[in-house]
């Protein structure tokens, strides 16, 4: 499996569908460096994107705006980035919030997490600028799961149980 890709493409791609994929794109160009694909991007006559593609590193995010009658579908995304802080602070500049601050982490990176406007979830992972934390079963902290089990229980749809 994926060894007949096309060049630049990767076996699995994450997709999210939003209210506003434009400015979504102009979000990830400047907090995550990230490249539109122009040739990819697909208006529809309304002028609502049906497609498009932001290369961020080796990845790509695809993206659409949510049409009449489609619910709004964002993505749960795992970034690799050189500082989680730094990131962290572009994000928020542009309207994202906190779920997790920088944080030291298990395998001994840092670990941070953030919802940007259109409701994805980004977990940023770094180089470690502390030491690893042991997790709260082994007596450490419970923050690194308790943030993100906060904000999810918050945005859950009624009878999701």
């Amino acid at each position: 499996m994926g060894s007949d890709l096309p060049p630049g493409e990767r076996t699995i791609n994450p997709f999210a569908i939003v209210d506003g994929a434009a400015e979504l794109i102009t979000f990830v160009e400047e907090v995550f460096d990230g490249k539109e694909r122009a040739e990819a991007r697909t208006p529809m006559p309304s002028g609502s994107l049906i497609h498009a593609e932001v290369q961020i590193g080796d990845s790509v995010l695809l993206l659409a705006d949510r049409q009449p009658g489609w619910p709004t579908m964002p993505a749960l995304l795992q970034v690799y980035v050189n500082d989680a802080q730094e990131v962290l602070d572009r994000a928020v500049a542009r309207k994202a919030v906190v779920i997790t601050e920088v944080t030291p982490f298990y395998g001994g990176e840092d670990l941070a997490r953030l919802r940007d406007p259109w409701g994805n979830i980004w977990w940023l992972y770094a180089p470690a600028k502390a030491g690893a934390t042991v997790p709260h079963w082994e007596g450490g902290s419970n923050y690194v799961f308790s943030s993100l089990d906060e904000t999810l229980r918050a945005i859950a749809v009624p009878g999701d149980q």
